[in-house]
């Protein structure tokens, strides 16, 4: 009898302990949230008031949202003055001591400009040295006598953490049509999210354009 008892004590007791242990599994089983966490989105909006030398006045706008290499874009007054757009596009980096980034761009246009529009974005930096590029091919519905490749560069110089000064340019090249370039300073100033800054083209000439940027990041 007591050779059974001990049977019956020794069987409770593995049974327990089982149960104990799939209690401490279940505890420290990790949850989806917990295990494969999605990166956060991360959002900014920019602002480009415009003023041309006896032409219009306007103010440019672009927002963006990343997630990951997921990238989206909406953008107003960019193609033309009246223009809506927005884009899908992913993001590629990499590098350790020059660190790039490349972000193919695909959207589309409407409003002023009526366009399906393939573009690409691209920085490069070394050190305090940064080479920044915008670009798109504006592909009208009209036809081809009316698209255009567009081209926004910089080449900016950090002599301080917050301060970055140096050159921008944008090129504007009808279908057949002749190139339109034009340069500048640039210069920005950041404080934590916010951006400040202007951009001077054609200094001092009778096509001079004087552009702000206000830009937060969130």
């Amino acid at each position: 009898m007591k050779s059974t008892r001990h049977l019956l004590w020794v069987f409770g007791a593995g049974l327990a302990a089982s149960a104990h242990a799939g209690d401490e599994a279940a505890v420290k089983r990790p949850t989806p949230a917990t295990s494969a966490a999605e990166p956060p989105w991360a959002f900014a909006v920019s602002a480009y008031p415009t003023a041309v030398r006896g032409g219009p006045r306007f103010t440019t706008g672009v927002a963006t949202a990343d997630r990951g290499p997921l990238h989206l874009e909406a953008r107003v007054n960019y193609e033309s003055v009246g223009a809506r757009s927005l884009f899908a596009g992913w993001n590629v980096s990499g590098g350790d001591a020059v660190k790039w980034e490349l972000t193919p761009l695909l959207g589309g246009a409407w409003g002023s400009t009526q366009a399906w529009i393939p573009g690409l974005e691209a920085s490069v930096s070394w050190q305090r040295w940064d080479v920044y590029l915008e670009s798109e091919y504006v592909r009208t519905r009209s036809g081809l006598a009316d698209s255009y490749l567009y081209a926004w560069t910089e080449l900016g110089f950090r002599p301080l953490p917050w301060l970055r000064v140096g050159l921008a340019g944008q090129r504007t090249r009808l279908y057949g049509g002749p190139r339109q370039y034009q340069r500048g300073p640039l210069l920005q100033a950041s404080w934590g999210p916010l951006t400040l800054g202007a951009y001077w083209f054609n200094p001092g000439s009778a096509d001079q354009i004087v552009m702000g940027m206000v830009s937060a990041a969130f």
